[in-house]
């Protein structure tokens, strides 16, 4: 998911430090993974289009110089504004290269991606996070190592790297990252006698968070104590985003050795989905998009992205946790929208010089200003008031330390990558399907069994999605 339209890719989306309302936390996930993700249709139409076969595609070298185009995602504003002043800085401070930027609308731009044949893509382009196997699966994208510099890859965080790596290769480096987790309110949690954790080395196992709702909702009128995100519904890719950690957490995965059955619907998995299935009835609809903000309730599971809103509602009666420990330790989504290479470039050289300066320490700060997402590069990272040592957001950077990548889930590994697969749009339809059924009432089981049955139906018919 991408994650708002820099979150999660996802999304991995927009962070929203603009977006303070429920409508714009809603929008996050229809537009990237993080996002912030359109996946739900663009990635629907990703399944269908087939593809794949040949060879690796790859672009030429070419001289190095002359024009290059850019396509980007047309996001919140102030994300535009960094974006279009890192190209004019770009375009002003050398005369060998001119890059010619294409903003299209963030509803719109998966789907332009999608139906635009692989010789009329651009030299530069972004993509949201979950969609880059399909893209390299149907030859729109050359891998970046031969064409951005060591610096610029070794600058990246292990996270953001492993979102954009096929068999060694990287298609895809990003700006921004995304996390999740628990905002709490200090007033209400001090005042029904919970005690919460400070840190990922005390977090609250599942049972124990359960026993929080219930604390909480004997001190609340109503007894709605937590915002799930109810209102972004679940049957779409904030419900993969936002709570495939407790399949992980709970020592499970969407697809392990490319296969859905005994992984997404294991004893474990599907216990754990039982657990959050029970907590629906402390659960605030939250259709104001304001329960927590306006203190209705004294827990959030969302991401990085409310903090802004957040933290001018609440002041320093917020605090920030992460996601409860299901028995293989927490677990937090990432990933994000990520810039790579069409396949088709005839001036590959010259768009690895633009993303060597995109990906800068001073384009990386001005980009995660203005979107509120923890810094792609371990530098800006490093350097950035929300997310260092001591920041308020450490915690998110915290968990992007300790990355799992897409198959290497263990307990010592916090932060994990929706499945680097070709064939993720159909593992993460039958997943938030199931979810949301689950959320419903039907039972985990069944509704994951389903889930498995149909993800490795359409792996059989597709070979697995192997990328040759």
């Amino acid at each position: 998911m991408n994650a708002g339209t820099s979150r999660f890719s996802t999304s991995s989306g927009s962070s929203k430090s603009s977006r303070s309302n429920r409508s714009s936390g809603s929008r996050r996930y229809r537009h990237t993974a993080c996002t912030g993700l359109a996946l739900t249709l663009p990635l629907a139409a990703l399944a269908a289009c087939g593809g794949g076969g040949g060879t690796d595609a790859t672009a030429e070298a070419g001289s190095g110089k002359g024009t290059i185009s850019v396509w980007a995602h047309q996001g919140q504003k102030s994300e535009s504004d960094a974006l279009q002043g890192a190209v004019k800085s770009f375009n002003s401070s050398q005369s060998k290269i001119k890059v010619e930027l294409k903003l299209i609308p963030d509803t719109d731009y998966t789907k332009t991606i999608t139906a635009t044949d692989a010789s009329k893509l651009p030299d530069v382009m972004e993509f949201d996070g979950p969609t880059m196997a399909n893209f390299v699966y149907n030859k729109k994208l050359a891998a970046v190592d031969d064409y951005v510099s060591a610096k610029t890859l070794d600058n990246a965080t292990d996270a953001v790297k492993a979102q954009g790596e096929i068999d060694g290769k990287h298609y895809g480096l990003g700006m921004y990252d995304s996390g999740l987790g628990i905002y709490g309110n200090k007033k209400l949690l001090d005042a029904a006698g919970v005690k919460y954790p400070k840190g990922l080395a005390d977090d609250w196992t599942a049972d124990q968070f359960t026993a929080a709702l219930k604390a909480l909702r004997a001190k609340d009128s109503d007894g709605k104590v937590v915002d799930l995100q109810e209102t972004n519904g679940y049957a779409n890719e904030w419900g993969t985003y936002g709570f495939a950690p407790i399949v992980w957490s709970a020592g499970g995965s969407l697809l392990k050795d490319g296969k859905a059955a005994g992984a997404i619907d294991s004893p474990a998995v599907v216990s754990a989905l039982k657990t959050f299935q029970s907590w629906k009835p402390y659960a605030d609809a939250n259709t104001d998009g304001n329960a927590f903000a306006k203190g209705r309730v004294a827990l959030s599971w969302v991401g990085h992205w409310m903090y802004p809103a957040y933290s001018e509602a609440l002041g320093k009666d917020l605090v920030v946790l992460p996601l409860p420990d299901f028995g293989d330790g927490p677990k937090t989504g990432q990933g994000s929208w990520a810039w790579g290479i069409g396949a088709n470039s005839k001036n590959a050289k010259a768009a690895g010089t633009f993303l060597d300066t995109l990906l800068n320490d001073q384009n990386v700060t001005a980009m995660t200003k203005a979107n509120g997402a923890p810094p792609a590069t371990k530098s800006a990272l490093a350097a950035s008031e929300l997310y260092k040592q001591g920041g308020p957001l450490q915690l998110f950077a915290d968990q992007l330390a300790k990355p799992c990548g897409d198959s290497d889930i263990s307990k010592s590994c916090v932060a994990v990558t929706r499945p680097v697969t070709a064939g993720y749009p159909v593992v993460t339809s039958k997943f938030s399907e199931a979810l949301n059924s689950i959320y419903g009432g039907a039972d985990p089981k069944s509704a994951l069994s389903k889930a498995a049955r149909a993800i490795d139906q359409d792996f059989s018919d597709n070979a697995g999605y192997e990328i040759p």
